[in-house]
């Protein structure tokens, strides 16, 4: 008699995508397998993005598209069924709401306990959930080991780089800043506590979600002090909106990945005034456009890349990133208030002025606040992680920086290419590291088709949405 050894894979990531790779690798697999998950830092299941235990921090996708199975598009739903606070919520308006994001946490730490720690009709062993930080992977002939940071090792054969977001970028004299009292230069770790008292002055550095997270914490908290808030174009995030039938767009027949940029620019703008002129959100081009982003992408040269990270990406990132139009309302109010102000200016450097920190402003201004929020949303320039784990892998050539060095490069079965160019035999990875391969990589709707994807890879079974992007199972709001 013969016993199969179980297959040995690692995935480097507690949050959503290591997760749902792990589950999607349960669902599917139909030969032993063994799964250790480490993570660090958050709870396990929830990561940056599921971890708040704010309850007025909500999803920005209504809970119609926050199924975590690109096949099971009501799986989320369902789950919400089983609450007794959604009970008596009419089907059509719980497919419309935005739902607390710890809640979505709880759904993903029920997926995890179902299909990893206790699975049934599955041939994967229970996972082994690791607490740590692992901080390089060292293949050998036939195998690797994951070395974390307190000495302990995991043998494998393949490791799943779900890494997530990292910390914002620095600015100039933020180092000194370490551990000054009124400095938070990683928004996520929290920070309620440290409000500061009547008189004081909050400043938020950025003007995107989090900045939007951290001013509706700070009116639940009851702060009725100033806020300042600091970004480039001084724009904050737009509302989710109702819209209306457009089929004129895409239009039938054009192939919109073999436009190429400026005539892609030409089209959008075309069938926005047509929609101005409708008296309908132009926004709607930008959803219309999402089932192919991915493909436009990656047909576009890198100097058209270039080109859009320059001059485009911040107006379409306020255009596709929306809140729900709740959140919006606080937000609105806040500035109608004048509670909440906007200051659209270039930040220069960051220094300690007592217990407070003063920012120096593009147009020699300056502003001074009792608690200064790097709120600028994720790093995004690879060479500069501060990931132990990545940096050991890009020293030693295991992985490489995109074109754009905004992540790593990837193959398109999630494959990572080495420093010369070739296939890893050991590293797989999804997320947020993809941006500059496929630009649209940090929502449900593409990370749960990524994860199904790294776990057909490890399975060795054909895509059942084909190659990547699965544009086919991404619905979008409108």
């Amino acid at each position: 008699m013969s016993i199969t050894h179980p297959e040995a894979i690692a995935i480097v990531g507690g949050g959503f995508s290591g997760v749902m790779t792990g589950v999607n690798l349960a669902r599917l697999s139909r030969r032993p397998m063994h799964v250790t998950l480490i993570n660090q830092h958050r709870p396990m299941g929830r990561g940056v993005a599921y971890g708040s235990r704010r309850p007025e921090h909500l999803l920005n996708v209504a809970a119609r598209n926050m199924s975590a199975f690109p096949d099971l598009p009501d799986h989320f739903l369902q789950w919400l069924r089983t609450r007794s606070e959604y009970d008596s919520v009419p089907d059509l308006e719980l497919r419309e709401r935005f739902i607390p994001r710890q809640v979505y946490g709880d759904y993903l730490r029920g997926l995890m306990q179902q299909h990893l720690q206790a699975p049934a009709q599955s041939a994967l062993e229970p996972t082994h959930l690791l607490e740590g930080e692992a901080v390089d992977v060292v293949p050998e002939r036939h195998h690797a080991m994951v070395h974390l940071a307190d000495g302990r090792k995991v043998w494998t054969e393949k490791v799943v780089l779900a890494t997530g977001h990292e910390a914002p970028a620095g600015f100039p004299g933020s180092v000194e800043l370490r551990d000054h009292p009124a400095w938070i230069s990683n928004p996520w770790q929290g920070w309620d506590d440290r409000v500061p008292a009547p008189g004081g002055t909050v400043v938020l550095l950025g003007a995107g979600l989090t900045t939007v997270d951290a001013i509706i914490t700070l009116r639940a908290l009851g702060w009725q002090g100033p806020v300042h808030v600091v970004s480039r174009n001084g724009w904050l995030p737009n509302p989710h909106f109702r819209g209306i039938e457009n089929p004129e767009f895409p239009p039938p027949g054009v192939n919109l990945a073999a436009l190429g940029l400026k005539d892609l620019l030409a089209l959008m703008e075309k069938h926005c005034a047509r929609l101005r002129k409708l008296g309908a959100n132009p926004a709607m081009v930008v959803d219309k456009l999402r089932p192919h982003t991915q493909r436009i992408w990656q047909s576009f040269t890198l100097e058209e890349r270039r080109e859009f990270v320059r001059h485009h990406a911040a107006r379409w990132n306020i255009l596709r990133h929306r809140i729900p139009p709740e959140v919006h309302a606080q937000v609105t109010a806040a500035r109608d208030s004048g509670q909440v102000q906007l200051h659209a200016a270039r930040i220069e450097r960051v220094e300690a002025e007592g217990k407070r920190v003063r920012v120096h402003l593009s147009g020699a201004k300056t502003l001074t606040g009792d608690l200064i929020i790097n709120a600028t949303g994720p790093q995004t320039k690879f060479s500069d992680t501060s990931s132990v784990l990545l940096r050991n892998l890009l020293g030693r050539g295991l992985l490489a920086p995109d074109d754009l060095e905004m992540g790593i490069r990837v193959d398109d079965d999630h494959t990572v290419i080495d420093r010369n160019g070739h296939r890893s035999k050991t590293l797989l990875a999804l997320g947020p590291l993809l941006r500059g391969t496929l630009w649209e990589t940090i929502a449900v709707p593409e990370l749960r088709g990524q994860a199904r994807r790294v776990a057909e890879t490890l399975l060795h079974q054909p895509p059942l949405f084909g190659t990547m992007p699965p544009e086919a199972v991404i619905e979008y709001m409108i």
